[in-house]
């Protein structure tokens, strides 16, 4: 009891002291507010270029007293970011403004203002933006407007070219601007106008474009972030988030910056539903629409002369598990099959599991028309174009490269026949690409190999125990199934195409050990996955 009344008396006096001392520094603020009014006015009339030098105290008594909840710290800000711009423009440059004639021996100080005033200006916008919703997003370059002025300081400040850049990108990293950014957008969506956005670039696409430059690779020292809070995490998952910047799409795509978000995303261990922010909305969710904008990007860099074999492999693997958690897309035919046929008088209609709130019309329609021949043409030919991976698949050992192709390609392509209508895609898997004689090499070797078990190994979609031989077969059966619809007895018997009659009778033999160890798993037997092999059935 007594330890308890000792502990409750402490906890008093820490509030007390804690209280005491917001209510001394309010104080100290307000006392600096108005010597800062005092000396260059309340709206920043009497300053001159020398008060943003490392001599001056003007950025230190600002960003002392200034509060974003106050309007007139607000309206100061504004103010000093105005004349920041004009100095830096007539001054010329806005190193030379802010870091003086020796900016090398007073670096950190001229650094740490730097960073402070642009956190400030981006922290300015988003605690105004239900203020200024209606100019979040506006490509109107020229207003003088409160929002452009900060928008454009902000800009400026974080200009790659500067000496100091990738420290205030770390510094707004470390505050997590990403979801600061996230609501801003967010909000000015809401009431954006499309017409006339073509070919012009708003200034928040312009800052967006230079934060996430920083990767930590080449030149740039920026630390790599928590997912949670990264660019893909926070940025990517906005709802149509590449038809509002277009310009950031192309920069994404041509600057390999797309590689490298899509590698972070790879080698997350967490569930994706984890990582991202809450939704929207029930019809929109967030890892809806990640996928979605992850497929419009990859399509485009697909499309691209250097098309890099280990983002097709990233991406793969990161759009197969949001692939796995979509809910079925209702506008379209799986298997050939209307989903949303009517079930006739005598049908029994069992429905025992949990109800799945359908995808927004215009979401569904940006994936699924994403998915489209074109694009698994060309995801496909790079996975199995590279010519490295020819030259491994015509060893009898299985190199980890191409298992981790075929892993890649099976995993997208088995989640895909569940979600579009097969006669859309088959033609193209089938009489375009390499797929049938592809996978058929890989599942011949491995069965002669007995190493159905190196495709588990490389694959984050199989568990490690999973059957090895479940997922090229589950590709290879269907898409081969459609070559046989139209090959003619000559090309089947004599010219063997698409396989060889030798090729056919190992298939058989395949298919009837899977058949087999599948009647054994139904029947409840446990069944080992290194049990498979030719010498067992």
């Amino acid at each position: 009891m007594r330890n308890e009344v000792t502990f409750c008396k402490w906890h008093y006096r820490f509030l007390q002291k804690c209280f005491r001392g917001r209510k001394v520094v309010k104080a100290e603020r307000g006392k600096a507010r108005e010597q800062f009014y005092t000396t260059y006015g309340k709206h920043c009339e009497r300053v001159d270029s020398q008060c943003f030098g490392p001599d001056s105290d003007f950025l230190r008594q600002l960003q002392f007293f200034y509060s974003p909840q106050n309007i007139s710290d607000f309206s100061t800000l504004v103010e000093a970011c105005r004349s920041l711009l004009q100095f830096a423009k007539d001054s010329g440059g806005i190193l030379n403004l802010v870091g003086g004639s020796d900016y090398l021996s007073k670096r950190a100080l001229v650094d740490y203002r730097v960073k402070s005033l642009a956190y400030a200006c981006i922290g300015a916008v988003h605690h105004n933006r239900y203020q200024f919703k209606d100019e979040l997003l506006s490509t109107s370059l020229d207003s003088g407007s409160s929002l452009n002025i900060l928008l454009k300081a902000a800009a400026l400040l974080i200009d790659p070219k500067l000496p100091w850049s990738c420290k205030i990108v770390s510094y707004l990293l470390q505050q997590n601007v990403y979801r600061i950014f996230r609501d801003v957008v967010i909000t000015g969506k809401e009431r954006l106008n499309s017409e006339g956005r073509v070919g012009k670039v708003s200034l928040m696409e312009t800052l967006l474009v230079l934060v996430i430059a920083h990767t930590g690779q080449g030149h740039c020292v920026c630390p790599k972030i928590d997912l949670q809070w990264s660019f893909t995490s926070q940025v990517l998952s906005i709802p149509f988030v590449w038809h509002i910047f277009p310009y950031l799409k192309e920069i994404y795509v041509s600057r390999g910056l797309c590689q490298h978000y899509l590698h972070n995303m790879a080698t997350c261990t967490h569930s994706y539903e984890k990582v991202l922010p809450a939704d929207i909305s029930v019809e929109f969710p967030g890892y809806a629409c990640l996928l979605g904008n992850l497929l419009e990007a990859v399509g485009v860099a697909l499309a691209r002369p250097t098309r890099p074999y280990d983002m097709a492999i990233d991406f793969a693997n990161v759009a197969t598990l949001l692939l796995e958690i979509l809910p079925p897309i209702q506008t379209s035919k799986t298997g050939g099959r209307e989903e949303n046929s009517v079930a006739g008088d005598d049908d029994m209609i069992i429905d025992d599991a949990p109800a799945v709130l359908p995808l927004s019309k215009e979401l569904e329609k940006q994936i699924s028309n994403a998915i489209d021949p074109r694009f698994l043409l060309q995801l496909i030919n790079v996975l199995f174009g590279s010519s490295s991976l020819v030259a491994d698949s015509s060893k009898d050992k299985i190199s980890d490269k191409e298992a981790a192709a075929v892993a890649a390609a099976c995993s997208f392509l088995h989640v895909t026949f569940t979600i579009l209508p097969l006669e859309r895609i088959m033609t193209v898997l089938a009489y375009r690409t390499e797929l049938v004689s592809v996978l058929w090499n890989f599942m011949k070797r491995c069965h002669e190999n007995q190493n159905w078990s190196c495709l588990s190994a490389v694959s984050p979609y199989l568990p490690a125990d999973a059957f090895g031989w479940l997922l090229p077969l589950a590709v290879f059966c269907p898409v081969y199934k459609h070559m046989l619809m139209i090959v003619d007895n000559e090309e089947f018997y004599e010219q063997e195409k698409p396989l060889s009659l030798n090729d056919i009778r190992l298939l058989i033999v395949i298919l009837k050990q899977v058949h087999f160890l599948c009647y054994l798993l139904i029947n409840g037997f446990t069944v080992k996955s290194h049990c498979y092999s030719s010498n067992n059935y």
